[in-house]
């Protein structure tokens, strides 16, 4: 009686929980649309939602306000939402799979590689394509993570939450010092300025075009092995018991998060923090279960950063705050309250 009485306790829990991650990711979804629709009204020059449906769904290059909505910022804040959606669903995959609250492409020198790689594309690669620069993103964010795993490693205790996080900030460092010099050397330092301050300004349909197919890809292998991440946050003993392989689905994850890292960074630039506070306030509505978890973090990261960027926009128009900057105000209160209240796990 009492283990009936159990099993059902157990699956109104379940159905509770799916329940309210259901209505997240609805209310995610609901958020994205909303923030798209204002983000694409507002500027320099405002237009109702009538106007901006007429330029979507009519698009007529002789008028305007069709250049502006359509040519301008409808690929721009799409552009946004796909980075939003990639530094959420990369950090929740890193959260999980290294058990590190404190896991962020940003700080666990990822970006700063794909920055680094960046450099070495523009000084050294004369007239490179567009596509040349993210496969360079994402060779550099490969070589940030090998880093910053291979010095985290190299201690007896082997790796943790803190040791990580140093070895991130010092490869961090190495890396952002080795990019600058390079464009000082070869006088490129007004075109890594962009990458540097972080923004998607100039973002067009053809970079849309390259880097959507990406963006979504990894975020369904994230989804479809998101019961594989929840199995890997429980711990490596649990997971090898539970008869996870687990080195082949780690090796999966870290090139799913190496995928939308680098497209994130090839786009927006090195902009920290995206990846450590959207994975803390969706696991905080719908718990610790991966497979809502990611598709949340989609939509939400995706909102979070079409915000962000319209923020920026208006905070001091018509002139442009640096949307990296803009996040930074929010993203370091915010780790160093983690840092406080995960003390104990570090």
């Amino acid at each position: 009686m009492t283990s009936m009485i159990k099993e059902r306790t157990d699956e109104k829990k379940v159905r509770s929980r799916a329940a309210v991650g259901v209505a997240a990711l609805l209310a995610g979804t609901v958020l994205l649309a909303v923030s798209l629709a204002l983000a694409v009204s507002f500027g320099a020059a405002d237009y109702d939602l009538r106007s901006v449906w007429r330029s979507i769904f009519g698009y007529d290059p002789a008028r305007q306000a069709d250049q502006v909505i359509v040519g301008i910022r409808l690929p721009r804040e799409l552009g946004a939402a796909l980075v939003g959606a990639a530094f959420s669903v990369s950090g929740a995959i890193m959260q999980g799979m290294t058990r590190n609250p404190l896991a962020d492409p940003g700080l666990l020198g990822l970006n700063a590689g794909a920055g680094f790689a960046l450099a070495c594309v523009f000084a050294f690669v004369p007239g490179a394509t567009y596509l040349t620069a993210m496969v360079g993103a994402f060779a550099g964010a490969g070589l940030g993570a090998a880093m910053v795993f291979g010095l985290g490693s190299l201690t007896r205790g082997g790796m943790s939450p803190v040791r990580i996080t140093l070895a991130g900030a010092a490869v961090s460092a190495l890396l952002t010092a080795l990019g600058e010099g390079i464009a000082l050397m070869h006088k490129l330092s007004q075109s890594l300025t962009f990458w540097t301050a972080g923004g998607v300004s100039g973002t067009n349909w053809l970079q849309l075009q390259l880097i959507a197919p990406v963006v979504l890809g990894g975020v369904l292998v994230a989804v479809l092995m998101s019961r594989s991440v929840t199995i890997l946050s429980f711990g490596e003993e649990v997971a090898t018991g539970l008869g996870q392989r687990t080195f082949l689905t780690k090796t999966v994850l870290m090139l799913v998060v190496l995928l939308l890292a680098g497209t994130a960074v090839s786009v927006v630039g090195m902009i920290a923090f995206v990846g450590l506070m959207i994975p803390h306030i969706v696991r905080f509505i719908v718990g610790t279960d991966y497979r809502w978890i990611i598709p949340c973090c989609a939509v939400f990261g995706g909102a979070f950063m079409v915000l962000a960027d319209t923020a920026a926009r208006l905070v001091n128009a018509p002139f442009e705050t640096p949307v990296g900057g803009l996040i930074a105000l929010l993203g370091v209160p915010f780790f160093l309250y983690l840092a406080r209240k995960k003390g104990r796990m570090l």
